[in-house]
């Protein structure tokens, strides 16, 4: 299987430094600028026996790709070429549903790579704390987490997000739709996204869902999450 390079998503940032505790990881600059197709921090078969190496080329290469260039067609020519994705999900309403649905795969598959690793550490004590202020407990929080993964209907995702004000959520939302839309019945900056598409976990898992997400807290790359959480409340 062939390693892939370190991601970089960019178009017109520069690369972001060492996330703590990672080493060399690194991460997507805030904010999400320009539209460049993100290249994968790990191998298709870093994060098995939890995800396949099959399931990760195809949802990457072939879905995720898909998004992608659907999205960079659909704004061809247009001021959108040059628009962060968070300023285009504010007013997501305003375009038609091939910008919505193609660029919130694009977006969110972004998010979603880059918040698992096979590395995992311990949760950091700030994003620790946040998750028992907000939850009650870190396992309270995979509790209802995973609720919100495991019994949404249809295609979709599950959140964990902050709100403007600093408090933390978790929501799940349709399709391609994420927090930062303003289609969304909640709004915040997202911290953790977990794909509960089929395609995510289907050759491995076949209709056993909550298998998938309960092992998906074997690959959450924590250090990511409490990035993105002091990057929102900064």
């Amino acid at each position: 299987m062939k390693r892939r390079d370190f991601m970089t998503i960019v178009g017109t940032a520069v690369a972001a430094a060492p996330v703590l505790g990672m080493g060399a990881y690194t991460s997507y600059p805030k904010p999400f600028e320009g539209h460049t197709f993100p290249e994968l921090a790990y191998a298709y078969d870093s994060l098995e026996p939890y995800i396949d190496a099959q399931t990760m080329e195809l949802h990457y290469d072939k879905h995720h790709r898909g998004y992608f260039n659907k999205f960079t067609a659909a704004i061809e020519g247009t001021d959108l070429t040059n628009t962060p994705m968070p300023e285009i999900f504010i007013n997501i309403s305003k375009y038609d549903k091939t910008i919505r649905n193609n660029g919130g795969g694009y977006y969110n598959h972004s998010l979603f790579w880059e918040n698992m690793t096979p590395d995992q550490e311990k949760i950091p004590g700030l994003l620790k704390e946040a998750l028992v202020t907000a939850f009650g407990s870190v396992d309270t929080f995979k509790d209802k987490f995973g609720n919100a993964a495991k019994t949404h209907f249809g295609s979709g995702w599950a959140w964990l997000a902050v709100k403007p004000g600093g408090d933390l959520f978790i929501s799940s939302t349709p399709n391609q739709d994420n927090p930062l839309m303003d289609v969304v019945p909640e709004k915040g900056t997202p911290l953790l996204a977990l794909d509960v598409w089929e395609h995510a976990y289907y050759l491995n898992y076949q209709n056993r869902r909550a298998e998938y997400v309960d092992n998906f807290w074997n690959v959450v790359n924590w250090a990511i999450v409490e990035k993105r959480l002091k990057e929102a409340t900064a």
